[in-house]
């Protein structure tokens, strides 16, 4: 088994009140090796200034991180099957509404994947076959509830 480790780290400004509810949202993802990534609510959910727009906020991150473990396991599966894959990009979006429970929840996640390959690219059934197999080893898929689909592009 691993175990994995983020610090987040949260810090009062001086003149903010806290009580009022009109504090800073801005933070900070510490990750081993000393990557170091600016973060915040969503603007969506808290307004700038008290969020900080350009920042990761933690629902674009989890899109991002089953995007970037499907695409993972994507480029695994492909070059095990001899494909040569030049650029994968994926425009993935993550749709936000009510679970049944009538709680906030990210309810759909869609990888849009764009994939430009090296000579012989894979036929449908193959690709579909690929994706299939990446999103079921995907570690990030299987730990959660969110419907996962993937969409070529």
């Amino acid at each position: 088994m691993a175990t994995y480790t983020a610090t987040v780290v949260w810090q009062r400004k001086p003149d903010e009140v806290f009580k009022d509810n009109k504090y800073s949202r801005a933070h900070e993802w510490r990750f081993d090796g000393g990557t170091v990534v600016p973060a915040s609510s969503s603007p969506h959910v808290v307004r700038v200034p008290l969020s900080r727009e350009e920042a990761v906020d933690p629902e674009e991150a989890f899109v991002a991180a089953l995007s970037s473990c499907h695409m993972l396991f994507f480029l695994y599966h492909a070059a095990a099957a001899g494909f040569v894959i030049d650029r994968y990009e994926d425009e993935a979006v993550g749709e936000m509404g009510k679970n049944e429970e009538g709680r906030m929840a990210m309810l759909k996640v869609r990888l849009r994947p764009k994939i430009e390959w090296v000579g012989a690219a894979p036929d449908a059934e193959k690709l579909e076959a690929l994706h299939h197999r990446s999103h079921k080893d995907c570690y990030i898929a299987n730990s959660v509830r969110t419907e996962v689909v993937v969409e070529g592009r």
